[in-house]
């Protein structure tokens, strides 16, 4: 009982951040850090995707950024939606299954918090992401 309200809980939480990563490249307002800025003193290094000359500008490493929140934002999307509709998912093997692997989703997403830094709010971020994961262990081991 008290892991299926976790499950709910977690659920909302994870749908609405999956929500707001649709729009995040804008509310942390990256067009301003990349594009739209005075030239730097020094330019990135070039990125060449071999074997073919393409070189990746500074609006292709912007569009990354849209691109990898997008993906972040489909897996945050389905997981909360998962999570919420869990009780016809959940019985037997496979649904254990999914628990396991979206406990190693929020685990790898707890262990990248750090790559912000290891100010009390990142360690803070990485507590309660593991904390998701936990419950989706428990959840594979009940």
């Amino acid at each position: 009982m008290v892991l299926t309200a976790l499950l709910l809980l977690a659920g909302a939480f994870t749908l609405c951040l999956g929500l707001v990563h649709v729009i995040l490249p804008a509310l942390l307002d990256y067009r301003a850090v990349i594009l739209d800025r005075d030239p730097p003193r020094k330019p990135p290094r070039p990125f060449h995707l071999r074997p073919t000359r393409y070189v990746v500008s500074l609006a292709d490493r912007y569009g990354i950024v849209w691109i990898m929140n997008h993906a972040a934002s489909y897996g945050l999307i389905s997981i909360g939606l998962l999570d919420l509709l869990a009780s016809g998912w959940l019985r037997g093997d496979p649904g254990r299954l999914v628990a396991l692997w979206i406990a190693g989703w929020w685990f790898v997403r707890a262990a990248s918090q750090l790559y912000l830094g290891r100010r009390l709010g990142d360690w803070l971020l990485l507590a309660w992401f593991a904390g998701l994961g936990l419950i989706h262990v428990g959840v594979w081991l009940s």
